[in-house]
This record gives structure tokens, C-alpha cells and sequence, in this order.
């Protein structure tokens, strides 16, 4: 029985969207930024540093920083009290709360490389959203975004997605076989939502309501 859907998806391609939608039609727990409030919690940080390092590679200036923190004597003097907040201990933590969410079922999770943490859970059913780059952009426009901020990030926020993924998965994002539904969002977010749910109740064997 498909007790879990994670939501992978393009930046601007209305994945979010999509799947406040999908857990409010099944009535399940949507986590999105309550993973992030979650992950805060744990680290004992505030949200605004995990969001800076959810889902990407930290800087090489950071990288290199943190090798020298690491090797030097000041650093190993100061490591105790220093809450260092990176890519790395984020994704440690995503990881432990990602299977925590599992364990307890009747979630949707979005992002955060949960469909590769989870790729091998049989009540689970991956999917991944796509748009044209021209229907991306107009989408983040219409949150507000000028035009070039919108190109930039439709651009840049992928890219960074795609590296994290090579560097903690070692697949090239966004490897598509890890999951069993891929959607272009042009064909509406209802449309998706309709999709998604008819394939958890075609796997269920059952209707889900």
C-alpha cells in the first residue's frame, strides 16, 4: 500500500504547488518547509541557514574555509563550540528525518533528495515535475520575479539541484530511474494532482479518496 509520494521537481515548474495540492486531496502530511522547520529544529539553527544550504553544494570559499577549520589549530580548538551549518551535517540530517517521515507513512515530501533516500520503499511512489524553461520563467515571473531574476534562477537553482545530487547520490539528476512518474506541469497542476493520485490507487488496487 502507497503510504508515502515525494515530489522531486524542476525550479518554477509549480512542483510545490502541486503537492500542497496532492496532500490535501489525500489528507496526509505535506512536507515541504515543515521538513525545513524539522531540520531547524534538530540542528538547533535558525530555518534561514538550512534553506541556504538544502539542496546544493556548498561554495568552494566555504569549502575551503572549512578544510582549513578542520586542519588548523585554531579550529580544532574551537570545532567544540563552533555550529557549523553546511551542506554536508544539513544533508546527515535530512537523511535521519526523511526516514523518520517514512517510518510514520501518510506524507508527501518534497525535494531534499527524498526519492533517493526512499527509492527502495515499496509503499512509496516517486515523482518528478517538469516545464519548458518558457513556462518556468513566466510561472516565477508571476510570483513577482523580473524577467532576467526569473532566467537566472530558472537557470542556476537547477544546476545546484543537479550537483548536489551528483555529489551525494553520485547520479545525474535527476536520474530517471528512480522514479515512476515524470509530469510536464503545462498540463495543469489539477491534471497532476488527478495523475498522481490515480496511479496511488492503481498500485493500492483500490480507489483513493
Amino acid at each position: 500500500m502507497i503510504r508515502l509520494v515525494t515530489i522531486e521537481r524542476e525550479y518554477g515548474s509549480g512542483g510545490a504547488e502541486i503537492a500542497q495540492k496532492l496532500a490535501l486531496r489525500l489528507g496526509w502530511k505535506l512536507w515541504d518547509q515543515a521538513l525545513t522547520d524539522e531540520i531547524a529544529r534538530v540542528m538547533d539553527c535558525p530555518c534561514r541557514a538550512v534553506e541556504e544550504h538544502e539542496e546544493r553544494r556548498d561554495s568552494l570559499h566555504y569549502r575551503l574555509f572549512k578544510s582549513f577549520m578542520r586542519g588548523s589549530f585554531e579550529g580544532s580548538l574551537n570545532a567544540p563550540r563552533l555550529k557549523m551549518v553546511d551542506a554536508d551535517c544539513v544533508r546527515q540530517v535530512v537523511q535521519k528525518v526523511v526516514h523518520d517521515i517514512a517510518a510514520q507513512g501518510n506524507a508527501v515530501i518534497v525535494g531534499r533528495g527524498s526519492a533517493y533516500y526512499l527509492h527502495d520503499r515499496a509503499d512509496a511512489l516517486h515523482v518528478f515535475i517538469y516545464a519548458p524553461f518558457e513556462d518556468k520563467v513566466r510561472r516565477l515571473e508571476a510570483r513577482g520575479k523580473s524577467e532576467s531574476k526569473a532566467i537566472e534562477l530558472a537557470e542556476n537553482v537547477d544546476r545546484e539541484r543537479a550537483e548536489y545530487i551528483k555529489k551525494y547520490f553520485d547520479v545525474e539528476w535527476p536520474a530517471r530511474q528512480f522514479f515512476h512518474l515524470m509530469i510536464n506541469s503545462t498540463l495543469g497542476e489539477e491534471m497532476a494532482v488527478d495523475t498522481i493520485i490515480h496511479s496511488v490507487s492503481a498500485l493500492d488496487g483500490e480507489r483513493v479518496r
